[in-house]
């Protein structure tokens, strides 16, 4: 997934941040130093979750479609992810080896367990809580 997520997070703090004002793209991508179709890109990713909408015409921008303190960083991680976060080899292991025969499902377990712990972690932490931190307010 690279930094989409980050940058993900980066941008609905800074939304968050403007307090119910539209914050244009180019005003995201200034503050996370990146280009503005990049910003505009997970906006729309993040809007099709349900996470932020826009507001079209002059002083218009991206707004929270929610609260900061009910979109969690697990929403904003399922937003973005496009793909599972670990990946099983594209060729299928030889059946006939007895370490192929097992080992796919072994670690589809594993890899199920360590997605699920992932999405745990981040289900406890919002956007308000960044922004909180952001703003100098201790956990």
């Amino acid at each position: 997934m690279n930094s989409r997520f980050a940058v993900a997070v980066h941008i609905l703090t800074v939304i968050a941040h403007a307090g119910g004002e539209p914050v244009t793209s180019e005003s995201i991508a200034s503050s996370v130093n990146t280009n503005p179709s990049l910003i505009r890109r997970l906006l729309a990713q993040l809007a099709r979750a349900g996470l932020t909408e826009s507001q079209r015409g002059a002083g218009g921008g991206a707004l929270l479609a929610l609260s900061a303190s009910r979109i969690t960083l697990c929403d904003v991680y399922r937003a973005i992810a496009d793909r599972e976060l670990f990946g099983l080899h594209r060729e299928r292991p030889n059946p006939r080896c007895p370490v192929g025969r097992d080992i796919q499902a072994l670690l589809t377990e594993r890899f199920g367990e360590a997605t699920n712990a992932v999405e745990q972690t981040l289900a406890r932490t919002t956007i308000g809580d960044m922004l909180d931190r952001v703003k100098g307010v201790p956990a």
